[in-house]
């Protein structure tokens, strides 16, 4: 009876043991929970909601990422615009890459809500960074509340070392859990 109870609680050490290892090794190198925090990104996230990250993804155009921020000790989550080699133009309010008119669905609630002027200034690449296209190993990004958001714009172009990951799934509020677009 005594080596039965040994050999079931070396059982359960084993078990918990790897199951720590297999989480920490899991929100190492595949995915994490992170908080936003600010209004950059309303209406698609507000203030204290919790997204999953993936770690293991290809960045695409209009993928949300969370990175560290370039002019601060904190972590942003913006939307990537542009990616190295694109060029990137706003003329009232609408966004082109390389020269291709690009919708941006995810702003029609906020351009609703603008009654005079343009929720996007003017401007090209290069008058706000003096490059003609993003640079190798950079990405452009915006806040998808253009009038407050602190991104690209205002800081420049983000390394692409510094992503910690691409937004994958929202995780609260419970009754917004889900895929975010």
């Amino acid at each position: 009876m005594e080596k039965s109870s040994k050999k079931e609680l070396y059982s359960w050490i084993w078990s918990l043991t790897l199951a720590i290892v297999i989480a920490f090794l899991c929100r190492t190198y595949i995915f994490t929970p992170t908080t936003v925090y600010g209004e950059s990104m309303s209406p698609t996230f507000e203030n204290k909601d919790r997204v999953l990250i993936s770690k293991i993804t290809d960045i695409e155009h209009f993928d949300m990422i969370v990175f560290a921020a370039p002019d601060s000790d904190e972590h942003y989550i913006k939307r990537v615009i542009g990616l190295p080699g694109d060029s990137v133009e706003m003329r009232d309010d609408v966004l082109y890459i390389n020269g291709e008119k690009k919708e941006e669905p995810y702003l029609e609630s906020s351009k609703e809500g603008i009654l005079f002027g343009k929720l996007t200034g003017d401007f090209t690449l290069e008058e706000l960074t003096g490059h003609k296209t993003v640079p190798e190993g950079s990405l452009f990004v915006m806040g998808d509340n253009r009038l407050i958001s602190k991104d690209s714009r205002s800081f420049g172009f983000v390394p692409m070392d510094s992503v910690d990951g691409e937004v994958k799934l929202r995780i609260y509020p419970l009754g917004e859990i889900g895929i975010p677009k």
